[in-house]
């Protein structure tokens, strides 16, 4: 098996990975072509991910323009310890309001860690839901890796 196959993540990994994490990097297409990216705390819907933005936001208006998006998710600050999942996708608006609520109800719950049950902290989410979309990202292609599965602790080389 070559290091690629020996790295992979396995589908329940991957979903643990996803679920897990609470933030993402968000990459766009900005209209010259370049790409734009940010970080944006995330929800699931399905194991799907889903995230709200501003109406107006560059984002938004990037994936108006075209809908392909990627979402990495990594984690790890030594290079065994690294693992990753690249979500390639289309981004599927989401505005209807209450579609929209829920989304950022899921993306404040798991940023803050708290429930958002409460009055107020729902009566924050449903007034600034009032200027956002929501998405869900339909995937196209997953790449995974996770380097603990090197076993061996060492770095590869790179001949010249």
């Amino acid at each position: 098996m070559n290091q690629r196959g020996r790295i992979a993540m396995s589908e329940d990994e991957i979903a643990g990975l996803l679920r897990d994490a609470r933030k993402l990097q968000l990459g766009t297409i900005n209209p010259d072509g370049t790409p734009h990216l940010v970080t944006m705390f995330h929800g699931l819907d399905d194991g799907r991910v889903t995230f709200w933005t501003y109406a107006k936001s560059q984002k938004a208006r990037n994936i108006d323009r075209d809908p392909r998006v990627s979402c990495l998710i990594e984690t790890g600050d030594e290079y065994t310890q690294l693992r990753g999942v690249l979500v390639y996708g289309e981004a599927r608006l989401i505005d209807d309001p209450a579609a929209v609520l829920e989304v950022g109800l899921d993306v404040t719950r798991r940023m803050t860690g708290m429930p958002v049950d409460g009055p107020e902290a729902r009566g924050y989410v449903e007034h600034t839901a009032r200027k956002r979309v929501a998405y869900v990202v339909e995937p196209v292609r997953v790449v995974s890796w996770d380097h603990r599965k090197l076993g061996d602790g060492s770095v590869p080389r790179i001949s010249p």
